[in-house]
């Protein structure tokens, strides 16, 4: 398959699914094995182009991002919030550092990803299930506490095929954030969250580089921030008025389907 074709692919792929509970990471790999584009160029490609997705969030939230850094220094709010972010970002980056190789090496591969979208799936419908009672109904209101709680539910999205999207908005449930709150501060969290993966992972794999591959990146990275745009807008207006278990089908379908695929 022509490169084109993969930036086309690549680029639609992340932007529908980086925010959306069903695992973008999980579906670029198993997108990579279908086409064929697999290796440290594929890794370097699936990284990059995540940098398109999180200028879309940082694009959409512009507004309340610039005010929540021009009060830095003057309002105990916005800098609670900055620090209610750092702390959720940091189990996972630190437990990411610390096993991203062995991740990358062990856990890439299209049956892994399928038994975390099972996996996934499931926790979906069990939380779904709980009687829960949410208590915080605007992201940046959220306490340490949830922040913590939300932090150390990121880690199981380590686990590509899992999804970051759903550990952290089922972690936010779980602490007591309305269905909005938690999806906005998800994405709020994905800012830090990737472009920290996607900067060391390019200076990781930047010499895998051919040429001629600056034009796709582009063309995959423009693509990226497009679809994500308007997944984040679809997004927030599917959770003002539905559950997740949609996804939860979705995701247990695919894995299931990946899984007979391999058998």
């Amino acid at each position: 398959m022509s490169l084109l074709w993969v930036a086309l692919v690549l680029g639609v792929v992340e932007g529908l699914t980086e925010f959306l509970p069903v695992s973008s990471t999980g579906h670029l790999i198993l997108a990579g094995h279908l086409m064929g584009f697999v290796g440290p160029r594929a890794d370097l490609f699936e990284v990059f182009i995540q940098l398109g997705a999180i200028l879309a969030v940082v694009w959409e939230y512009r507004v309340r991002l610039l005010r929540v850094v021009a009060s830095l220094p003057s309002r105990p709010e916005a800098r609670r919030f900055a620090s209610a972010v750092a702390l959720a970002f940091a189990p996972a980056a630190a437990l990411g550092f610390l096993t991203h190789d062995w991740i990358e090496d062990v856990l890439f591969s299209p049956r892994t990803v399928a038994f975390a979208l099972i996996t996934g799936a499931g926790a979906i419908l069990l939380v779904e299930a709980l009687p829960l009672r949410a208590r915080t109904h605007d992201a940046e209101t959220i306490s340490w506490g949830q922040a913590l709680l939300v932090g150390l539910a990121q880690c199981v999205s380590l686990w590509p095929g899992f999804s970051r999207s759903a550990a952290t908005i089922l972690g936010g449930l779980l602490s007591g954030l309305d269905r909005r709150a938690a999806t906005e501060f998800s994405f709020f969290l994905a800012i830090p969250v990737m472009a920290a993966a996607s900067v060391f992972s390019l200076a990781k794999h930047l010499d895998d580089l051919q040429p001629g591959d600056a034009w796709a990146l582009a063309l995959a990275f423009v693509l990226s921030f497009l679809v994500a745009w308007a997944s984040i807008r679809w997004l927030l207006w599917f959770v003002a008025t539905h559950r997740f278990r949609p996804f939860a089908w979705y995701r247990l379908a695919l894995g299931l389907l990946v899984l007979w695929l391999m058998r």
